[in-house]
């Protein structure tokens, strides 16, 4: 049975992934409530989140390792709800982009906390199977709050989307003061802060690791859709579809975090990483096929919950005192990856095509993979004698 305080951290990823994305869909409906402003502009709030979610992740995680990350994610769910209310109540696309800003400083604050909370909660040999747990919230976010926004936003006005995303972060940060069964967090003897973070023993090739699988997947999850529309022709309903279906197998691995407490983490990265390149391969094949596409958008999805479950769950491992600042540094990476995966992506889009894209994305897990190979080797090898 899932505890209640997995349930809470898992709500609380969905609430803040949901903020992350929602303003894309509705972005038309947003636009005409204010003058003189297109739904391109309206993204721009999108964008400001983003920043601020990266400044904020390197500034204000480490505070989890001196106050406690309950309590961090206890004042940042807080500063989300006011800056969900602003959003909700926005005169002008200013205030707007000025809520979104308040929203990605608690985000980036709330994120890594999250991460932490996780590690602490989770019951020995089970470390995998819960994280998996808490990541479906990403799923979550994605398939129900994207969709479900449209329709709020069609049915209702695109200021409830806000308002529903403000009841659920105050709820949601009463439930998370009121828990008192957050494990026993390892406190930090001296502050910590990204640059200390920085010194801890393999932080450096794992967050290479972190940029390298997240540009892979932004950069070319940013094209699937004017791959789908544009290239192809196909319908936005379609490119929902396809959004969908990733959203489902990255919910449909949860499960599988049982089998990485069963194997070891360094054999099922191993199998992760090469299964994520194969799929990208996979895109590349069959670019111009949109049913194989849609199909393979559900192996995408599992193979990258997987992956993002081993990666995670490496970094809180490194120095679980200083778990704050290391995920901070996760989650800066993360959010400065959307931007570089969009930027770096688009003459490859441009020039050579969505296949191009793929081939790409499979070369960027080519670092994780050899990593996940180096440490496996000596492994068999000692059971081969």
């Amino acid at each position: 049975m899932i505890s209640r305080n997995v349930l809470l951290l898992t709500g609380s990823i969905a609430v803040i992934g949901a903020n992350s994305l929602v303003l894309s869909p509705i972005a038309a409906s947003v636009a005409v409530s204010f003058s003189g402003v297109d739904a391109a502009d309206v993204m721009t709030a999108a964008a400001i989140y983003g920043l601020a979610t990266a400044a904020s992740a390197l500034t204000l995680a480490s505070m989890a390792d001196r106050i406690g990350a309950e309590r961090a994610l206890v004042r940042a769910l807080f500063v989300f709800v006011m800056a969900l209310a602003g959003a909700a109540l926005a005169p002008s696309l200013l205030v707007l982009c000025l809520a979104q800003a308040l929203a990605g400083l608690a985000a980036g604050m709330a994120l890594p906390a999250i991460y932490t909370l996780t590690a602490q909660v989770a019951e020995k040999g089970r470390e995998s199977e819960t994280l998996g747990i808490v990541l479906t919230g990403w799923t979550l976010s994605l398939v129900a709050g994207v969709s479900l926004s449209a329709v709020l936003a069609d049915i209702v006005h695109w200021r409830a989307v806000f308002s529903v995303l403000a009841s659920g972060a105050i709820a949601l940060a009463i439930g998370v003061s009121r828990d008192k069964e957050w494990g026993t967090p390892v406190r930090a003897t001296v502050p910590t802060s990204p640059l200390t973070a920085l010194r801890v023993a393999g932080i450096l090739p794992a967050l290479l690791n972190v940029a390298a699988y997240m540009t892979a997947f932004y950069g070319l999850y940013t094209y699937l859709g004017p791959h789908l529309g544009s290239t192809l022709q196909l319908s936005t309903t379609f490119a929902g579809a396809a959004t969908f279906a990733y959203g489902m197998g990255f919910g449909l691995a949860a499960p599988l975090g049982r089998l990485v407490d069963r194997y070891g983490t360094i054999a099922a990265a191993t199998v992760a990483f090469a299964a994520l390149a194969l799929v990208y391969l996979g895109v590349a094949a069959t670019a111009e096929w949109p049913i194989m596409l849609l199909m393979l958008c559900v192996a995408w999805g599992l193979a990258n919950h997987i992956g993002l479950n081993l990666i995670v769950r490496r970094l809180t491992e490194l120095d679980p005192s200083q778990r704050g600042a290391i995920m901070g540094l996760y989650s800066a990476i993360t959010y400065l990856c959307v931007f570089a995966g969009a930027l770096l992506y688009r003459p490859i889009f441009e020039q050579l095509g969505f296949a191009a894209c793929a081939l790409v994305s499979a070369a960027c897990i080519v670092p994780a993979l050899g990593w996940s190979f180096s440490r496996l080797s000596p492994r068999l090898m000692q059971k081969g004698n």
